[in-house]
């Protein structure tokens, strides 16, 4: 009977266990479109499955990645988060267990002889003093009835998958910010070779137009002009030599390195945006975007903290247990079993008035899980923004570079027919300091255009959720 007496007790609170307050996870409605809104989506695999190594597939490209997960600060920043969010897990995993102490205590207590302890003492023990010696261990247990504790371990679990998605959707930045600025960079160094063959092309009219002056066929005017186009084309130099090494300082930053030059063997021209990227459909997003499911995780943390916000306004039962030897001599101390004891005790608490913070502390959950609702939202809206972007990116900038690269050719024929009737002395040299201006101008403009159409492949890559595989 009493065995059934003791299971019938140990059954009550694994019963009640079941009981758990608030509700589970259900995911909120974000409701995306079927399909990204521009005529360019490719609703095929979506490339943000591809591993970065293998979407940026140039051997220098790889090493600045690489280097930049290894070492980035963010980055690490982000993986000593994970740490830090396991390190809470492990605990949370641990608050089913009971907590267990020794104490080991000596003591020894002399009354007054007037007293009643002291008359006590000299009448029973015959000594003016009494001693104590206690060796214990103490067991105490809360029955997870209503699952706040369960509820707790569910927070620690969604905030230490948060922290690895948020890192994950750290990588993906760095990896982006990597590839975008080594495209820069490549930008940036054929402009920088554009400008010089410009300023050799605006020697060679320059040298034309001193000759023409000294035969008197020019005055000195244009042989103004013509060296003001000349210096103005020379500027460039210095001007894309200075944002070339800021450009590297910036890379190497982002790698955790200091200042240094970045070696590199490959021209812009060799990189092609592919014909069709392919994106998937929004919904991908949801899985595959770490940012997004950093939030979705947020959500799921703060609904289980309702729960066990709320459980702490039930009743709570706890189960005391300690045991141990105890004795009023040394001598006797280790006497088994005379000196052993031990008591098994059960209490109820149920809070009643705690000038109203557990409600609080419920409401605010409910309040905090709200807002962490809106913040998934608005990642997931914001995320799907992203993609359409790059794609509208993506399409406009292939009409600009088919036009500029048209534009291109007309002026480096109109320089060719200006310089020939310059010699001819059928145009004058305004005519061809125009037209070498306006080459100059439009080649830049192209390697921009270039440039932007490759940040936009990349821009595409990381807001589809690529970058951290």
């Amino acid at each position: 009977m009493k065995l059934n007496k003791y299971i019938y007790l140990l059954a009550v609170p694994l019963a009640l266990s079941a009981c758990k307050t608030g509700k589970d996870y259900v995911r909120p409605q974000t409701a995306p479109p079927g399909k990204f809104n521009t005529s360019t989506a490719n609703t095929g695999t979506s490339i943000a499955n591809i591993a970065y190594k293998d979407f940026f597939t140039e051997p220098t490209l790889q090493q600045l990645i690489d280097s930049a997960i290894l070492r980035n600060f963010d980055l690490a920043f982000a993986i000593k988060n994970i740490e830090s969010a396991r390190l809470s897990l492990k605990q949370a995993n641990a608050s089913l267990f009971p907590d267990l102490n020794l104490q080991v205590n000596a003591a020894t207590n002399r009354s007054s002889d007037n007293s009643i302890n002291g008359m006590s003492a000299a009448m029973f023990a015959g000594s003016k003093h009494i001693e104590d010696y206690n060796v214990s261990l103490g067991l105490s247990w809360e029955a997870d009835i209503w699952g706040k504790i369960g509820r707790q371990k569910e927070v620690a679990l969604d905030t230490y998958l948060q922290t690895g998605a948020a890192a994950r959707a750290v990588q993906t930045q760095v990896v982006a910010n990597v590839a975008q600025g080594f495209f820069n960079l490549l930008m940036l160094d054929a402009q920088l070779e554009i400008a010089h063959h410009n300023v050799i092309l605006n020697d060679s009219t320059l040298m034309v137009i001193r000759l023409q002056k000294e035969a008197g066929q020019v005055n000195s005017l244009a042989v103004q002009q013509a060296e003001a186009q000349r210096l103005s084309a020379a500027l460039l130099v210095p001007q894309l030599e200075q944002t070339i090494a800021i450009q590297e300082n910036a890379l190497r930053t982002l790698a955790g390195a200091f200042p240094s030059k970045v070696e590199r063997k490959v021209s812009l021209t060799a990189f092609t945006v592919p014909e069709h990227l392919t994106t998937g459909i929004p919904a991908d997003i949801l899985a595959i975007r770490p940012d997004v499911k950093a939030a979705e995780l947020g959500v799921m943390a703060a609904n289980a903290k309702v729960g066990a916000t709320q459980a702490n306004m039930y009743p709570s039962l706890n189960i005391t247990a300690s045991g141990g030897i105890n004795a009023f001599k040394a001598s006797n101390w280790f006497n088994i079993p005379g000196s052993l004891f031990g008591t098994v005790a059960g209490g109820l608490t149920q809070p009643i008035f705690q000038r109203r913070q557990l409600k609080t502390q419920f409401e605010l959950a409910k309040v905090e899980k709200d807002k962490a609702v809106i913040e998934f939202k608005r990642a997931v809206l914001n995320a799907v923004t992203e993609v359409t972007d790059a794609l509208v990116k993506l399409e406009k900038l292939k009409k600009q570079r088919e036009i500029e690269e048209s534009r291109v050719q007309t002026l480096k024929q109109a320089i060719k027919n200006a310089a020939m009737l310059f010699k001819n002395g059928m145009a004058n040299y305004l005519e061809i300091i125009t037209a070498q201006s306006n080459v100059l101008q439009s080649e830049l403009n192209l390697m921009d255009i270039e440039r932007q159409q490759l940040s936009a492949m990349v821009d595409l890559y990381r807001s589809l959720g690529g970058g951290w595989n």
